[in-house]
């Protein structure tokens, strides 16, 4: 299997299934010198872990990260960070019922497919659980990029959705509650219709903003691996996403240009923000802000036709420890996505001009 590094400088390679073990990752590129706060590392981690609300999987699991090599008395070496996470709370049980069957809008059967074996417990390689191994990497990243500052909110759940735009945001609001809407009132609205929806065996969907403060000039490169492409290859790479937009998106069709141009101020900064921070695939100063939508969960607790491996119809129900909604502990993936290109974007800039 390919395709398990993320980065051209500053890389990721994680390893690990969702019922194996552990999983982790080994960090590459990132410079000596660099402090590290474990703590905020483990806060990231707690964030996305499974079991910490009344609205997310109640899958048990602590989470805590284990470095083995490059950090020394605080500070990065320079040297490969390996790192790993325990897998303590399986029941691998929950997915027999499935190994011989293909769930809807799952992994199951193109797994099988291409490779001619899958790991049936909690989708293997394929689980979202995967992504714990990214937000470490995404909390070194943030503490190399200070003080750029990468802050993510839940802006809707199904059709609740925030009607503000995120530079009128208080993204510290957010972390007050357990959806992470930075709108209290709506936040409670937003809770109630997940656990609705779980009460029915359903899932819900929804978006994720990110906004991104204190960005230099010059991040990205204007040909094929624009800012924006590479942010949107970051989003698209975590699970149940299913669309990214940046800046004004689709709601800049219907604007006209004379509406829609960012018209510059003496100091290089722009009146207004289309753009989203990002002009010809290069950083321009301004803060960066875009959404990535998420899917329904595609695991519920409902009676469904299905295919098992001889092809032949069958009906299914969802087992096990599943999240309703995903968006609330995406929040930190989407935070660590991004860190992970704005790093590797910003190594890369010091080869631009002397």
């Amino acid at each position: 299997m390919t395709g398990n590094t993320f980065g051209s400088i500053f890389k990721l390679t994680t390893f690990g299934e969702s019922h194996g073990l552990a999983i982790g990752g080994v960090i590459d590129g990132c410079p000596a010198g660099i402090k590290i706060n474990l703590d905020a590392i483990q806060k990231d981690l707690d964030r996305r872990k499974p079991g910490q609300s009344s609205i997310v999987t109640q899958r048990k699991e602590p989470d805590e990260v284990t470095l083995f090599s490059g950090i020394f008395e605080g500070k990065t070496t320079g040297t490969p960070i390996g790192f790993a996470i325990q897998n303590t709370n399986q029941k691998s049980k929950d997915y027999s019922h499935i190994k011989n069957t293909f769930r809807p809008s799952h992994a199951d059967y193109v797994y099988e497919e291409k490779y001619g074996i899958r790991d049936y417990r909690g989708g293997g390689r394929s689980s979202a659980r995967e992504t714990a191994s990214r937000v470490v990497a995404g909390s070194i990243a943030k503490q190399f990029l200070a003080p750029i500052t990468i802050n993510a909110y839940v802006s809707a759940v199904g059709t609740l959705s925030l009607d503000l735009h995120p530079s009128k945001v208080d993204v510290l609001e957010a972390e007050k509650n357990i959806v992470r809407c930075p709108d209290s009132k709506l936040a409670s609205e937003m809770e109630s219709l997940i656990k609705k929806v779980r009460k029915e065996g359903d899932t819900v969907g929804g978006v994720v903003t990110c906004i991104i403060k204190n960005i230099p000039v010059g991040l990205g490169e204007p040909s094929f691996d624009k800012l924006h492409a590479e942010l949107g290859k970051g989003m698209l790479s975590i699970n149940a996403v299913k669309g990214f937009e940046y800046g004004s998106g689709f709601s800049g069709t219907k604007m006209k240009g004379s509406e829609h141009n960012d018209l510059f101020n003496p100091d290089g900064t722009t009146q207004t923000n289309h753009s989203g921070g990002i002009q010809g695939g290069i950083s321009n100063g301004m803060d960066i802000y875009f959404n990535v939508a998420f899917k329904p969960v595609a695991t519920i607790m409902q009676n469904q036709e299905t295919i098992n491996s001889q092809r032949e119809k069958v009906a299914m129900q969802g087992k096990g420890r599943h999240d309703p909604c995903v968006v609330p502990r995406a929040v930190p993936i989407v935070e660590s996505m991004a860190a992970l290109v704005l790093a590797d974007f910003h190594l890369r800039k010091r080869n631009n001009r002397i």
